[in-house]
């Protein structure tokens, strides 16, 4: 019933009233197709990107500032590319050194695009400019320790490799630049050096053996100085010894000397008594508790017993 009554509504609508709602509806439309599109053409930087408009392939400006900017709607597209710092994780590979050794290198790069422009048309994407990238550095790193021994890379004391790694990111910048890829590499570090699993046993027992050796060296070196050390040593405990015992014998010879002038200045004061002490003390030297002793009547140790002794 109520679609009839609309119908019915329309069928009494004049024409001119009908225009003016179809002008209506063209104007909404309009309105909403406008909105959409200023919209569309709106895009923002952010800090850190870049924001490169490209028209029918072709770069047609680079936006770095961070804030709002236009583009043309359908005929303008937006890539965004990082203005920031970037690391790379290079693909370890192998390579052989001088001495015809094999090893496998994994390493890293810290790089940054300097000319959006230059590197969309050169590597199109930041894929791409990664892989130009690892191919450069692999082959400048397969340059460099190529023509070293195998010894010289993996041991830190007395290394020739020097500046490496300045070496090798400088040779990348210059390739980089004569390709005009618009990045650059501001660090490359060897991450790891690892040797093939078949090589690697090899050349383990090899520097086990090494390192006996020098533990060897060191031990002999130890056993030579403890040696010189205890030489020493006795040498000065045998002069300290014979130093004490000379003073110990003359510090007696002194002692025996005034114990001597003592005992004669106190004997000369009774003669007899000294006569008697000498006496007693030969007989205790050589009589013990099984010694038999005759003593004549009348000698003078008799006297002394016997109590005549005056």
């Amino acid at each position: 019933m109520t679609e009839n009554n609309n119908v019915y509504e329309m069928k009494k609508m004049t024409p001119k009233e009908i225009r003016r709602m179809v002008k209506m509806g063209i104007v909404i439309l309009i309105t909403i197709v406008l909105i959409i599109v200023f919209f569309s053409s709106m895009f923002v930087v952010k800090e850190g990107e870049y924001k490169v408009v490209r028209q029918f392939g072709e770069v047609v400006r680079i936006e770095d500032n961070p804030g709002l900017n236009f583009r043309v709607p359908l005929l303008q597209s937006i890539t965004t590319l990082p203005k920031k710092k970037l690391v790379y994780d290079v693909m370890e590979r192998e390579i052989n050194t001088l001495d015809k050794k094999r090893m496998i290198i994994d390493n890293y790069a810290i790089w940054e695009i300097t000319d959006p422009a230059s590197m969309i048309a050169n590597a199109r994407t930041e894929l791409g400019a990664e892989s130009r990238m690892g191919e450069f550095i692999f082959s400048v790193i397969r340059s460099e320790l190529g023509a070293m021994d195998y010894d010289e890379i993996i041991n830190d004391e007395g290394s020739t490799r020097g500046d490496l790694n300045e070496r090798v990111t400088d040779r990348v910048n210059t390739l980089l630049e004569r390709d005009n890829y618009g990045i650059r590499v501001d660090d490359v570090r060897i991450k790891r050096t690892d040797l093939p699993q078949e090589n690697e046993q090899s050349v383990f027992n090899r520097m086990i053996s090494e390192r006996e050796s020098q533990a060897q060296q060191y031990l002999s070196q130890g056993e030579a100085e403890k040696s010189r050390i205890t030489a020493k040593a006795d040498r000065d405990v045998t002069e300290m010894l014979s130093k004490a015992n000379a003073e110990a014998e003359e510090i007696r010879a002194e002692g025996e000397l005034e114990a001597a002038e003592m005992y004669n200045v106190a004997f000369e004061q009774d003669p007899d008594f000294y006569q008697l002490y000498r006496t007693l003390e030969s007989y205790k030297e050589t009589v013990d508790g099984e010694t038999t002793i005759i003593i004549p009547q009348g000698s003078p140790y008799a006297d002394i017993l016997l109590g005549y002794y005056e």
